[in-house]
């Protein structure tokens, strides 16, 4: 049984990776085994200390810095990890960003970026992966989706519409490339601790308070609870699994909240 879950000796990229759920996930695919391949866009210096810190915890890493927008950027990147790492077996795009602006104050500029980062750009990634996948007739997708895939939310319009395009975009590249023996599903992660949140996470804070009364669970999800969900969408466990939208959210979206009184 634990073959059907082992991806040892898997190249896994995961793009916006030095922080974060990426992180997370790169030490859970780590830890199972995989080799990872860090990729961020800001600065040389924090994939060197993402990578620093994976082998720290006896993880095989390496680091790649390309904006995962620009297709001439991951074309020559691709071919640089397969050429100097091996064949990438498992792509997570991970890479995102949020502005939380009201939508008759937003700008255009600032709703394409999401648009662009979010959406667009594991379309780019995908596409060049996949390429070397099909070739090779099996391989794992990972899209990071959101609850906002499902669900709208005030500020967050841009996100959101990225997000329920991913959904889309995870469903129709299954469609196309299921035949391949390539899976294409997504993860929707809930409300994580992670150091983005810290300051909001504070009995009394208003959206503390809402998210643990609004979740089952009753808690913060761990940013380790998504290395099951990572793992088994990238192994053998999940190879009749194509264009399914994982979420792990602590039952959110099982349930239309409780009473405030209850």
């Amino acid at each position: 049984m634990t073959n059907l879950f082992d991806i040892q000796g898997k190249i896994a990229l995961i793009t916006g990776s030095t922080h974060g759920l990426g992180m997370a996930m790169a030490k859970g695919l780590g830890q199972a085994g995989a080799t990872i391949v860090v990729n961020g866009n800001s600065s040389q210096e924090k994939i060197d200390a993402a990578v620093a810190a994976l082998k720290s915890e006896g993880i095989n890493a390496v680091g790649y810095k390309f904006n995962v927008t620009n297709e001439q950027e991951v074309m020559t990147a691709i071919q640089k990890i397969e050429s100097e790492v091996g064949p990438i077996d498992i792509l997570i795009n991970n890479a995102g960003i949020i502005k939380r602006i009201p939508l008759l104050e937003m700008e255009v500029e600032d709703f394409r970026e999401v648009i662009d980062i979010d959406l667009v750009s594991p379309f780019i990634v995908s596409k060049h992966v996949a390429k070397g996948m099909i070739e090779r007739q099996q391989g794992k997708i990972i899209n990071i989706c959101s609850m906002m895939s499902e669900l709208g939310r005030s500020t967050v319009s841009a996100y959101a519409a990225a997000k329920g395009g991913l959904k889309m975009l995870t469903k129709n590249m299954a469609t196309e490339w299921a035949k391949h023996n390539v899976q294409i599903n997504g993860i929707g992660p809930g409300y994580f601790a992670t150091e983005q949140t810290k300051p909001i996470r504070v009995d009394g804070h208003p959206f503390n308070d809402f998210i643990i009364s609004r979740t089952p669970a009753a808690k913060w999800g761990d940013p380790s609870d998504l290395a099951g969900a990572a793992i088994f969408l990238s192994s053998k466990a999940s190879d009749f699994v194509n264009g399914h939208i994982l979420y792990v959210d602590g039952g959110i979206l099982a349930t239309i909240g409780k009473p405030s009184n209850e």
